[in-house]
């Protein structure tokens, strides 16, 4: 009896997971052992779960296929521990032993799925005594072959569109973007005439344009490319299908997705750090991400993508936006974003800036999101009333200007959100 189990996620350029699956069942009843798809990356395509007796053998779940299974994908160190019995570079099934204390409580046979002499991904197997025959396991590289020609179609069209919406993002204004959208329309066909969004995750920890996940590990994703974020970094770009403009739901759950992503090829945990006003923040800060406001259609794809950019700008200058940040909800940063990265800040606030005014900037940043409230400001820092009035007298001596005074106070508290941006 088979039992059919949940698969990847519906994005990519093409929905095969479908196909993916009818084959991994296949293997799996012609070996009659649960068997698990994973793409070279070792991310999650499917798994199919077999029993004689119509359920899945608990004693199949060890550490490291339980992980894979619930995350979608093996940790770094798991995938070298595989790598290092020569699976990148077989042609044939691979044995692997059981080792508790890397997790691997069964052992494996990894049957390697190859397109044209190139591996694309991997079929395991959880390996019995006596185990399948040298004439089961010929059966099943046949299937292999069949998922690698698969795999092989649906990279060259995911990378197609990459390239097209990469074209599409990073042209200018005019012409040239109105082709470029005019190639990813046709590219599309049909679903380019639906509702979308972009979501913009940045920085990605990797600088090369080409590091970047498959678009089929992303949640309703339609296409995905890198694109330049400063003078080095790169950040990502997905094309998010929706239902409605009206829920946005998926390119949060894609945002959600991207962040993990970014969190592994990071290999860091950690709280993100809020920085001051007019300092940089550390260096060890996480990614943000900025989902732009929903469109039918790709006309606008450009602008949608400034706001999901503007959005991950936001929340990587006010973490209290993030870790993601929807345009329709950064209040003054649509304002602050579109201006120029190189406009000068107000020559008045440029004192308050300096690093050595750090605490004052902070000081006169929550007297202004406290609309001016002292009684708020001085619960919100921790400091005595007093303490707060001296400080703010010391702020207005610095910069000329009058807190009393509204547009000297919208002057100050816009330039201040504006530093955290630069």
């Amino acid at each position: 009896m088979r039992e059919n189990a949940a698969v990847t996620s519906d994005g990519g350029a093409f929905h095969r997971a479908g196909d993916y699956q009818e084959l991994v069942d296949e293997i799996s009843e012609l070996l009659g052992v649960p068997a698990t798809l994973e793409n070279r990356d070792f991310e999650l395509i499917a798994f199919g779960a077999y029993d004689s007796e119509g359920e899945l053998d608990a004693s199949a779940l060890d550490p490291v296929r339980t992980r894979s299974i619930l995350t979608r994908r093996s940790t770094a160190a798991v995938r070298a521990w595989f790598e290092g019995f020569g699976i990148t570079r077989a042609t044939g099934p691979v044995r692997i032993p059981p080792t508790p204390e890397a997790g691997v409580y069964r052992g494996r046979i990894c049957l390697p799925v190859r397109h044209r002499g190139v591996v694309l991904g991997y079929v395991w197997l959880l390996d019995d005594d006596p185990g399948p025959t040298e004439a089961q396991l010929a059966a099943a590289m046949r299937v292999t072959g069949r998922i690698g020609a698969l795999l092989a179609d649906e990279a060259r069209a995911g990378a197609g569109l990459g390239r097209e919406l990469r074209a599409v993002l990073t042209a200018e204004r005019g012409w040239q973007q109105d082709m470029a959208v005019a190639e990813l329309r046709t590219a599309l066909g049909a679903r380019a005439d639906g509702p979308h969004t972009v979501v913009c995750l940045a920085p990605w920890p990797s600088a090369d344009p080409d590091d970047a996940p498959s678009a089929r590990t992303v949640p309703h994703a339609t296409a995905l490319c890198t694109v330049p974020w400063g003078a080095t970094a790169q950040s990502l770009a997905v094309l998010v299908r929706l239902r409605s403009t009206d829920v946005d739901a998926p390119a949060l759950t894609a945002a959600a997705r991207l962040l993990k992503e970014a969190e592994g090829a990071r290999g860091t945990r950690g709280a993100r750090v809020t920085p001051t006003a007019g300092a940089t923040p550390a260096a060890g800060a996480m990614p943000a991400a900025g989902v732009g406001e929903p469109r039918v259609g790709l006309v606008e794809l450009g602008t949608i993508w400034q706001e999901a950019s503007a959005a991950a700008r936001a929340a990587l200058a006010e973490p209290r936006l993030g870790p993601v940040a929807e345009w329709r909800r950064v209040g003054p940063y649509r304002l602050l974003t579109a201006l120029p990265p190189e406009s000068a800040l107000d020559p008045a606030v440029g004192p308050l800036l300096s690093p050595a005014q750090q605490e004052l900037a902070r000081t006169a940043e929550v007297y202004l999101d406290c609309a001016g409230q002292a009684g708020r400001t001085a619960a919100e820092l921790g400091i005595h009333r007093q303490t707060l009035y001296y400080r703010l007298s010391r702020v207005e001596r610095l910069t000329g200007l009058d807190l009393d005074d509204g547009e000297d106070r919208l002057l100050l508290h816009m330039a201040l959100k504006r530093a955290r941006l630069t």
